[in-house]
């Protein structure tokens, strides 16, 4: 299987954040408008659609996005570069996801959108297009391995996005989504046919945790936005 790797760099100890691949504001609960049907029987959400390799470089190059600030509120004026990595935030809380190296078993390199700012290398994820699947997988450049949907967990685990795979199968695709009216992203793991949503009313260590478990786009739960990120 020949895989074109979009994005994959060094770890980063200082980073600065390009424009947004999709600056719009965040729309609060806003429902993209399509049915579990439609979405569990492999269907495109209305008003999405599918992103592939040549379109993540294509959206994420744009020009006319808003500038953002690093964590030392540096205005990133670079262009965005989409051989680089980039940063996931969440458009439910506005915060970047990062992966939790330090947690404990079962729960290490679980992924959560909790940090402000983009400080490094656990804020920072690899994206690689596989143009056999017509999927993605995502790898935290915190641990360097993928991030896997553990749909063997149970209870409020079940389903949570994990960086601990050393290669990409099943558990480790994904679809990727854009919707060009809100500029946003949406994440259906190819494992369960799921969306990927940040659990904001979560409390304890799990709070703020990415899950695969929402058979629709019904608002910011399920959106994201997208950030080259040039050091």
């Amino acid at each position: 299987m020949t895989s074109t790797l979009l994005s994959l760099s060094a770890l980063l100890t200082a980073s600065v954040l390009a424009a947004p691949a999709a600056g719009a504001a965040p729309h609060n609960d806003r429902a993209a408008g399509a049915s579990a049907s439609e979405v569990s029987a492999g269907g495109v959400p209305a008003g999405w659609e599918k992103v592939d390799g040549a379109d993540l470089a294509r959206i994420t190059d744009a020009s006319d996005r808003q500038q953002a600030l690093s964590a030392s509120g540096r205005s990133a004026a670079a262009p965005a570069d989409e051989s680089g990595p980039m940063a996931i935030k969440s458009m439910r809380n506005g915060k970047f996801t990062t992966t939790e190296v330090n947690y404990v078993a079962p729960n290490t390199g679980a992924l959560r959108a909790r940090s402000t700012h983009v400080f490094g290398a656990w804020e920072s994820f690899a994206f690689e297009w596989d143009e056999v699947g017509e999927t993605f997988a995502l790898k935290s450049l915190a641990n360097n391995r993928y991030v896997a949907v553990e749909k063997n967990f149970t209870g409020q685990a079940q389903n949570v996005l994990r960086a601990r795979s050393t290669t990409a199968g099943g558990w480790e695709r994904f679809v990727m989504y854009h919707n060009e009216d809100l500029n946003l992203y949406a994440l259906r793991s190819t494992l369960n046919n799921l969306f990927v949503a940040m659990e904001n009313s979560y409390t304890g260590s799990l709070q703020y945790t990415l899950r695969a478990r929402s058979a629709d786009v019904t608002g910011s739960w399920e959106q994201f936005d997208l950030y080259n990120i040039v050091g």
